[in-house]
């Protein structure tokens, strides 16, 4: 069966991996503390459903903070919900709930009809401040902090101001009106959509969910579990993926499908220059851990496999895409990123590859991206470089097959 989550029909539409503010990249460095305000923030799903229940998150947090009111409706533009589509939120038949320091909370369940791809807004009061802040560093989506208890205005205030983050919510789950399974992305940057414009769901993930949606397909519940910066072995810019592939992969609600798009930042960092003088010194600082092997990445890709088969879903993985032309770029790197995309390629320890690499390399220049496919930087895709990606990806690896839900 290629979905073993299946928990009473509930199917994830929509995520982003929960970290500690500390371990992002400081986009809340500068920012007031969040104690009696309202946050509004806006999510693309990507499949539909007939109920819909969020997950808000204090996992990272050191202290209890508590939600006074919450709500979610359909977005409209500028921050505005649409009337009519608005729905109070309870936790458990209460209005006001207290999230403890470590632990996730899931609303009661609300009815409101959801089309594929709809945007959906959510907001919740804090009457009491934040101590430490659960997010997802960056938002590529823009959210919004306003005074006091807004949760219930219609459009956006004018004393509203931007939120940086993906503060304190990590996913929406939905009842689809049909059997459907969820298909996971754990992944960096690249997969978080580095590079892409704001506001206009272009990471590859995000796009990928739109070429589904327009199939119908059952297993158009995309959710993008990439943190910009992480690695698959070692700690850093986020928990390392072994170490999150349970909550942020395993626990997914209906989970069909895992692609695996990580350990790039492993192999770059493992193989960069290390010169004291450099000015990597300071950025590498963020990156803790020795120096690993493309045969240590390849061993780490193993535990994930073995870890997803367990729960009998499909496991696919991308190739890794160039970097050269960064500062981290090193001969050494290269051949170590070879080497596990040779091992991708033909180790047939995945179920499918989808060859990113292929797609992004200058066919003049393998060891880089092309010129019209990176966003300037040599490292992440732009809007046309992530819709290639999407855009290669085979529809049928995702065909969930009749009996098979």
């Amino acid at each position: 069966m290629t979905g073993t989550n299946n928990t009473g029909g509930w199917v994830r539409s929509w995520g982003a991996s929960p970290q500690a503010a500390h371990d992002g990249l400081g986009s809340l460095d500068e920012h007031p503390p969040l104690a009696d305000v309202t946050l509004r923030q806006v999510v693309r799903l990507s499949g539909g459903g007939r109920r819909v229940r969020i997950r808000f998150t204090n996992e990272f947090g050191t202290a209890p903070f508590t939600i006074g009111a919450a709500r979610v409706g359909l977005a409209t533009p500028g921050g505005g919900v649409r009337p009519g589509s608005e729905r109070v939120l309870t936790f458990s038949g209460a209005s006001v709930v207290t999230v403890p320091a470590g632990a996730p909370i899931l609303s009661d369940p609300v009815d409101l009809p959801l089309p594929a791809l709809a945007r959906l807004s959510i907001s919740l009061y804090l009457p009491g401040r934040v101590t430490t802040c659960t997010c997802h560093d960056p938002a590529l989506e823009t959210g919004w902090t306003i005074p006091g208890d807004a949760v219930a205005a219609p459009d956006l205030p004018g004393n509203a101001e931007v939120l940086p983050v993906r503060a304190l919510i990590a996913a929406v789950d939905l009842l689809p009106d049909a059997p459907a399974a969820a298909v996971v992305v754990l992944g960096d940057s690249r997969t978080d959509g580095a590079g892409s414009t704001p506001d206009t769901s272009h990471s590859w993930p995000e796009l990928l969910a739109e070429r589904l949606a327009g199939r119908g397909a059952a297993a158009g519940y995309v959710t993008n579990q990439g943190i910009s910066g992480n690695r698959l072995l070692n700690d850093g810019i986020g928990a390392a993926a072994l170490a999150r592939f349970d909550r942020d992969v395993l626990a997914t609600p209906g989970l069909g499908y895992v692609v695996l798009s990580v350990g790039a930042n492993d192999i770059a960092i493992s193989f960069a220059p290390r010169d004291d003088d450099s000015p990597l010194t300071d950025f590498l600082k963020m990156f803790p851990g020795a120096p690993v092997t493309a045969d240590q990445v390849i061993a780490g890709y193993r535990q994930l496999i073995a870890r997803a088969q367990e729960r009998g879903v499909r496991v696919y993985a991308t190739t890794i895409a160039p970097y050269g032309g960064t500062e981290i770029y090193t001969p050494g790197g290269e051949g170590a990123r070879q080497a596990v995309n040779e091992w991708i390629r033909t180790g047939g320890a995945f179920d499918a590859v989808l060859d990113f690499d292929a797609v992004w390399r200058d066919p003049d220049r393998p060891s880089r991206i092309r010129e019209d496919f990176h966003a300037g930087d040599h490292l992440h895709g732009n809007d046309a470089g992530y819709q290639a990606l999407a855009d290669s990806i085979d529809l049928s690896l995702f065909t969930v097959p009749e009996g098979e839900l």
